[in-house]
């Protein structure tokens, strides 16, 4: 039917729906009724109170929010008041991240109506819940720790390179105790400090490795992902976090995607042009899951059908195949530990020989 120069179409089975954007403070929210029309908007405190002021007294309605910082305990509270909330991944929606009229109104208008639409094409993310969010965030935060400690060390052993001194090889968790013996007296005041910060973090991060320990407990997949010699307490509780459900992945094959382990493609006509890895979903789980493969494809990795198929890939010993062989056996890691997470079952090292075995006798 026409509405004076506008020509307004009802679509099928599409409902009332709000989008609404957050920033730091506050939030936008816009309402696109059954029709397609703005049929309202406002602003909203961010915070528990604020939230519940606009939307605790609405009908249940789908509600759209892009990630970030905050949605994941707004998503919960939302929820919790009856709605249905979806996650949209603005980097996946070209129409949100690059729009040339970008402000929050407008964007909050776009997840309206495309929520109202078709929520698939917003591309929407799942929040784990809030103990797995804490866990993970115990998690992330050793992971900064590594780093920063990471960094110290290399910062005094160049330093002391640079006046012709060198600290010896050592263990991490040794080296603050070695590098005092060594350490020149040009660069005492200046280096002391260090070290003594890093025997701090040194002790934080053996607190954290016990407090992950004990967080292990509460996911019993853990354990099973742990038979894979190469797969430690990071990983495998790391993999379990990010994951959170196995079932929300229908086949194996598509975890290797969801972590960013997966060729870009670009094909476009007989064109189709080798490209490097999305680095799409989370990055410390693929770090953790490259780091395995280094050691599956290693000197002390163990004999077993994962490591015999990469050292193929790795072929010769170049550099690049190395590289190559490396993401991929990362890649087959992760489909393999949710192979593993699904079936319960226990892991045979040797599995495709043994079949190889039985067929032939």
């Amino acid at each position: 039917m026409t509405n004076g120069s506008r020509l307004v179409i009802e679509v099928q089975g599409a409902g009332e729906a709000i989008g609404l954007d957050l920033s730091d403070k506050g939030g936008t929210y816009v309402v696109v009724d059954a029709m397609g029309q703005v049929s309202g908007e406002g602003k909203v405190t961010l915070t528990q109170t604020g939230l519940r002021k606009v939307f605790g007294s609405r009908k249940p309605t789908r509600i759209a929010i892009e990630v970030g910082t905050h949605s994941p305990w707004v998503s919960r509270l939302l929820a919790e008041l009856g709605h249905e909330v979806i996650v949209a991944n603005a980097h996946q929606v070209k129409l949100i991240s690059q729009n040339k009229r970008k402000s929050d109104r407008q964007d909050a208008e776009l997840l309206a109506r495309l929520a109202r639409l078709d929520p698939s094409l917003l591309k929407p993310v799942r929040h784990r819940g809030e103990q797995a969010q804490a866990d993970l965030a115990l998690l992330r935060s050793r992971d900064c720790v590594v780093r920063t400690r990471a960094t110290l060390i290399n910062h005094v052993r160049g330093s002391v390179k640079a006046v012709g001194g060198r600290i010896p090889n050592c263990s991490t968790d040794a080296f603050a105790a070695k590098a005092r013996e060594h350490l020149p007296q040009l660069l005492q005041a200046a280096l002391l400090p260090l070290l003594a910060t890093i025997d701090q973090l040194t002790q934080q991060i053996k607190a954290n490795d016990k407090q992950l320990e004990k967080a292990a407990e509460r996911y019993p997949e853990v354990k099973l992902l742990r038979q894979i010699k190469g797969v430690g307490l990071l990983t495998s509780l790391a993999f379990v976090l990010v994951l959170e459900e196995a079932q929300r992945f229908s086949k194996s094959r598509s975890v290797g995607a969801f972590v960013g382990l997966t060729a870009r493609q670009s094909q476009s006509g007989e064109r189709e042009p080798q490209m490097h890895i999305t680095k799409a979903g989370d990055e410390l789980l693929r770090r953790l899951l490259v780091q395995s493969a280094h050691y599956i494809l290693g000197p002390f990795g163990p004999d077993c059908d994962l490591r015999r198929w990469g050292k193929k890939l790795a072929g010769d010993g170049n550099k690049i195949r190395k590289r190559k062989a490396v993401i991929a056996v990362a890649r087959k890691l992760a489909v393999l530990l949710h192979c593993l997470w699904v079936d319960g079952c226990v892991y045979e090292p040797l599995r495709a020989e043994a079949a190889a075995e039985g067929a032939a006798a």
